[in-house]
């Protein structure tokens, strides 16, 4: 195992700059992951590490060793993709072995690697058939095994849930919490889908435009987001945002409050609005209202029991402890 420090990273395509003065420490272990919009840059910066995308300027180290100019089979570091990659005329394990033949290792110690990786991911039981005789998820963990097997310094992931179903992504969030727990690799996990990030990674990295826009814990990214982008980036159904002026400063200003901290009261209160729609998700109903203070609609998480129909007039009760202040900059303050 090994921690990945990334100095001052760019990378531009012509005049579009997609990594811009990146920095990064990922601790010997560690569990990171990068997430933010497509086109973000977050899978160039993922490829720039693996050594399957050039630098422009900065520099890459695994542990204490400068990897810029290795190239990918030298630097230590095994990656999985969103599309599995896998050989489909080769049996599974053909496909799990094939980079250790190619490092001329011998047939026993082959045997023993992909026979343990495979008993790891629960998939002794599928070694002669060919990737066609598999569902997704299985796939997937032919691509996790031809990884594992090859004991790298560190992990690269690039989406490798994104081709799943919804029920089958969240078995296997799981199945690679569990992994990681196991094997203690050091890895660097690229999603668009924030639902992941907040809960795999030790710590997330939110991106936009190539700019590192904020990195901590998912707890922390969630409960004090740094800029307007991370709060309405991070949480489903996203944080609300208010625009407003501060009157004692007459300055413009964004307020954010989460749905959930905001109450629905059957009491007159300072907000009040009408029910534009809701959304039962069984536990919870998001409820969206059209208020009169702010002009706009907030979203409110209320008791899944409850009803609502379009028109309702409700009063609307605030944690004000809650309540986030963004200033013209789009920084909280």
């Amino acid at each position: 195992m090994s921690k990945i420090v990334i100095k001052n990273l760019e990378k531009s395509f012509g005049e579009n700059k997609v990594i811009n003065n990146f920095n990064i420490d990922i601790h010997d272990g560690e569990f990171i992951v990068l997430v933010g919009p497509s086109g973000c840059g977050k899978s160039t910066l993922l490829r720039m590490v693996s050594g399957l995308e050039s630098i422009d300027q900065g520099e890459i180290f695994l542990d204490t060793k400068l990897i810029n100019n290795l190239i990918p089979s030298k630097r230590e570091i095994a990656m999985v993709f969103q599309s599995y990659a896998l050989y489909p005329h080769m049996n599974v394990f053909e496909n799990m072995s094939f980079g250790l033949k190619m490092e001329k290792i011998s047939k026993n110690e082959i045997s023993e690697k992909v026979n343990h990786a495979a008993a790891t991911l629960q998939i002794e039981d599928l070694l002669e058939r060919k990737p066609k005789q598999l569902s997704g998820g299985q796939r997937q963990r032919v691509a996790m095994g031809r990884a594992i097997v090859r004991s790298p310094q560190a992990f690269l992931m690039d989406e490798p849930l994104s081709n799943l179903d919804a029920k089958l992504r969240v078995q296997m969030r799981a199945e690679l919490g569990q992994l990681h727990a196991q094997l203690e690799t050091t890895t660097l996990y690229v999603t668009h889908d924030q639902v992941e990030a907040m809960t795999m990674g030790d710590r997330v990295a939110v991106i936009r435009k190539g700019v590192l826009q904020q990195i901590d814990t998912p707890r922390e990214i969630y409960l004090y987001p740094k800029n307007i982008f991370v709060a309405g980036f991070i949480g489903s159904p996203k944080m609300n945002l208010i625009s407003g002026e501060i009157a004692a400063k007459h300055s413009a200003h964004t307020i954010g409050i989460r749905p959930e901290h905001i109450t629905i009261t059957d009491e007159e209160s300072e907000w009040s609005g009408e029910v534009k729609m809701s959304e039962s998700l069984g536990s919870d109903t998001f409820v969206h209202i059209e208020t009169k203070e702010f002009n706009g609609i907030l979203t409110v998480r209320a008791d899944g029991e409850r009803r609502f129909t379009r028109g309702d007039k409700i009063f609307l009760n605030p944690k004000k402890e809650n309540m986030h202040l963004f200033n013209e900059k789009g920084e909280r303050i």
